[in-house]
């Protein structure tokens, strides 16, 4: 691992750098109370304090000098996030007052956290598994309710609790096959069978697992969403709609958005990232001719086309599950499809829907079937089902290649769960989170 312990005293601003009404440093370590006492006004009531409770007092320096008052939350051994002694100090946002704890904090023994390396101690001392522990960082980087939602699901054991009920299944085929396997050649026992029945329902549990990774990223990462169409289709004028503020210049003259406008919006629950694009037409206009190249490329890589037109296309582009057309200035003129108009908003939630009802359609879920969120998660849980097929395809193998076949499913699982886990899986995962967690 890269410098992540446990048991070595830590601390950590938890709060954002920034003048604040409050501010909280998180400290976690071997006698992490016995190291603060000194600094405490209240060292012996801090000494004799019961876990979970909470000291209103005065910070001070080596010297007696007092940095502010504060609030403690004392946490004992076994208590808490981390599982270790831990103090959280609650103090006012003021960024010299937190320059100051903080080296009075070093001059007594403890080292600047690194990223993620509460919730790494969290982890490794059992307070939660590593599919839990990734939840902790989808919650902080959630940039929806949905997808806040989805995490503390996970954080609260859903996925954790499907997988330990699966891996235990597993385990009692295992344990059937080594009872086989155990008696001798020459002793009369029940041949073993394969499971099918059992094997299959597994997998189905799994499949139906692996089917939320789309929408779960959906609602984590968001959409690419890109207005396009010819010039002065009204493009703009619906990107500023959409948004609620004026943030792309609209004019009846063609050719005034030269380069796209990016912003984000959340859509019926899903963070969109809206792109305004320059209007496809032929120009030699050097600026304006990069404008569209561009737009070209972000018409490549978008999850979601709405192609604007007001009607006066000679040819409009061919729907698609990708590519919607949407006709522009309904005030004016009706046209057959969906329409809008951005001075009397008519249409406008119509648009919405369609956003909304193309980003979601194939990703549909059972909200009764936990979600998962991570790739790793996705390859662990895809592997386990390949051996478990592999499995089903060889079951006249003998019982030893089907207690290879069933460990290796097993540790599939391991993996995900973090039972069995390398340094660099921890590594990349801890290293993602933002310190004081």
């Amino acid at each position: 691992m890269t410098g992540y312990t446990t048991g070595e005293p830590i601390y950590a601003l938890a709060t954002p750098y920034a003048p604040s009404a409050l501010a909280v440093v998180r400290t976690s370590g071997d006698k992490c109370i016995e190291m603060i006492a000194p600094l405490f006004s209240r060292k012996k009531k801090l000494l004799e304090s019961e876990s979970n409770s909470l000291l209103h007092g005065f910070m001070k320096d080596r010297e007696g000098n007092r940095i502010d008052e504060v609030v403690l939350s004392v946490y004992r051994a076994s208590h808490g996030y981390t599982k270790e002694e831990a103090v959280e100090i609650t103090m006012h946002g003021s960024l010299p007052a937190i320059a100051r704890l903080s080296r009075a904090l070093e001059s007594a023994g403890f080292r600047q956290a690194l990223k993620g390396e509460f919730t790494y101690r969290a982890f490794m001392n059992g307070s939660m598994d590593l599919t839990e522990a990734e939840a902790v960082e989808e919650i902080v980087s959630a940039k929806t309710e949905n997808a806040q939602k989805d995490a503390l699901e996970r954080l609260t054991g859903s996925l954790s609790s499907a997988l330990v009920d699966i891996k235990e299944r597993i385990l009692n085929i295992l344990a059937s096959l080594e009872v086989y396997l155990d008696y001798a050649e020459d002793e009369i026992i029940d041949e073993w069978s394969y499971p099918k029945s059992e094997v299959e329902d597994i997998i189905e549990k799994l499949e139906r697992i692996v089917s939320t990774y789309s929408s779960s990223r959906l609602y984590q990462d968001g959409a690419m969403v890109v207005l396009a169409g010819a010039a002065n289709a009204g493009k703009s004028s619906l990107f500023n709609t959409l948004l609620k503020e004026n943030r792309a210049i609209v004019s009846s003259v063609p050719g005034t958005t030269r380069d796209y406008i990016e912003a984000s919006v959340i859509i019926n629950g899903i963070f969109c990232r809206l792109y305004d694009t320059a209007g496809l037409r032929d120009t030699e206009e050097e600026i304006e001719s990069e404008g569209i190249k561009r737009s070209l490329s972000l018409i490549d890589k978008a999850d979601l086309i709405l192609y604007i037109t007001d009607g006066s296309d000679a040819s409009l582009p061919q729907e698609t599950d990708r590519v919607k057309v949407i006709f522009s200035k309904s005030d004016i003129s009706k046209k057959e499809g969906l329409s809008f108009s951005s001075i009397t908003g008519e249409g406008i939630k119509d648009v919405t829907s369609l956003i909304f009802r193309c980003l979601v359609s194939g990703r549909k879920r059972d909200e009764s079937v936990p979600s998962i969120n991570s790739e790793r998660q996705k390859e662990d849980l895809e592997r386990c089902i390949a051996i478990l097929k592999e499995s089903m395809s060889m079951a006249g193998a003998s019982e030893d290649i089907m207690a290879l076949c069933f460990q290796s499913a097993l540790s599939s699982l391991e993996g995900l769960l973090g039972t069995v886990t390398t340094d660099d899986v921890l590594d990349r995962l801890f290293s993602s989170f933002c310190l004081g967690k």
